[in-house]
C-alpha cells in the first residue's frame, strides 16, 4: 500500500465498499458526536466522511487532530445508512471507518478560519483577507479542474 494514499479524497464511491484504503488530506471539519468522532478531510466538495469510535486503537491520534492538520487515514470503506447519505456530495454514500491514523503535519490555530460560516468583525477579516482570498481562489480552481 502506498505510504500516503491509495485513492484521492474525491474518488471513493459505493463500488469501493469493503475495500481497505488510505487517504491523506487536511482536516476540514471535525465533529464529536458523543464519543464518535467524524471529520471530513481533503479537497472541498469531494471530501469523504471519516469516522472512528472511542475504543479504536487510533482514536487518541485522531482525537488530538484539529482543523488544518494533515492526516493519513487508513481503514475500510463502508456504505452509509439511508438516513445519513449526503446526496449533495459525490462521496456522500460512503464513509471511511478509520483503523490507523498518522499526523503528517500540525497547524497553529488560524486567526480567521479559511473555511466555515463563522462571522468575524470586518477589521479582523480585512487584516487576514489573504487567507480568505486564497481559500476562494482555491475553491474556484478545484471546481474548474473537476469540470
Amino acid at each position: 500500500m502506498h505510504a500516503y494514499r491509495t485513492h484521492t479524497c474525491g474518488e471513493l464511491r459505493k463500488k469501493d465498499v469493503g475495500n481497505r484504503v488510505r487517504l491523506s488530506g487536511w482536516v476540514n471539519r471535525r465533529r464529536d458526536h458523543g464519543g464518535l468522532l467524524s471529520s471530513t478531510c481533503g479537497i472541498i466538495m469531494a471530501s469523504p466522511q471519516c469516522v472512528i469510535e472511542p475504543d479504536a486503537a487510533a482514536f487518541a491520534e485522531v482525537d488530538k487532530a484539529r482543523s488544518e492538520w494533515v492526516l493519513t487515514l487508513t481503514g475500510e470503506v463502508e456504505a452509509r445508512s439511508d438516513d445519513t447519505i449526503n446526496p449533495d456530495m459525490p462521496t456522500g454514500e460512503v464513509e471511511l471507518r478509520i483503523e490507523e491514523a498518522a499526523v503528517q503535519s500540525t497547524a497553529a490555530e488560524l486567526p480567521v478560519p479559511v473555511f466555515g460560516d463563522l462571522d468575524y468583525p470586518r477589521t479582523r477579516r480585512l487584516k487576514y483577507r489573504f487567507s480568505t482570498c486564497a481559500a476562494s481562489a482555491c475553491t474556484r480552481t478545484s471546481r474548474c479542474a473537476r469540470r
